[in-house]
């Protein structure tokens, strides 16, 4: 017999709507205006993440960023213990990233390892002038000295918790939830 687990959704749709508009008018603030800014979402909901910062920011603008993704697949350090991860396309846009401030765009910040990975693929397509750090979610417990500049929510979990986020676009709902074995 398996172990109940306790679900409790902590973010609904409207709360990721408005921490989504407020880490774009953080971005526009921070980076004074959109120029030479690449947003790069790390698959699967760092994409979607990315996609709708994207347009949040053009609704503020009036002006279209440039965005991608990045896959971060064969730089990770657990792909001896988990090595049936399927690689994602990376798709850097046409302006490339050379010189640029990018913005990586994840929806859960926890060990840093994925960030890590990302910064190792990064500078292996190009030498950004400047990274920054954008997450929807940031649920502690770094394991490397990583910190997001843009964050929706800071959501302090336990290790025995799992965070997940489902956006509409992969999951048909908009929730962040917390799993906690029992």
């Amino acid at each position: 017999m398996s172990n109940p687990r306790r679900r409790k959704i902590v973010l609904n749709d409207d709360d990721i709507d408005r921490a989504s508009a407020r880490i774009a008018y953080e971005i526009i603030e921070r980076e004074k205006g959109i120029e030479d800014l690449v947003l790069l979402g790390i698959p699967t909901r760092g994409v979607t993440l990315a996609d709708r910062l994207t347009q949040k920011i053009a609704q503020i603008t009036g002006e279209q960023l440039e965005s991608g993704s990045l896959d971060t697949t064969m730089y990770r350090d657990d792909l001896a213990d988990q090595p049936m991860r399927a690689p994602h396309p990376t798709n850097i846009p046409p302006g490339g990233i050379d010189g640029r401030t990018v913005v990586l765009v994840d929806d859960v910040l926890y060990t840093g390892r994925t960030i890590k990975a990302a910064l190792d693929a990064l500078f292996d397509i190009g030498r950004p002038s400047r990274v920054r750090l954008a997450v929807l979610v940031d649920r502690g417990h770094r394991e490397l000295p990583i910190r997001p500049d843009f964050v929706g929510k800071n959501l302090p979990t336990s290790r025995s918790e799992t965070v997940t986020i489902n956006f509409v676009e992969n999951d048909g709902d908009d929730e962040v939830i917390i799993v906690e074995e029992a």
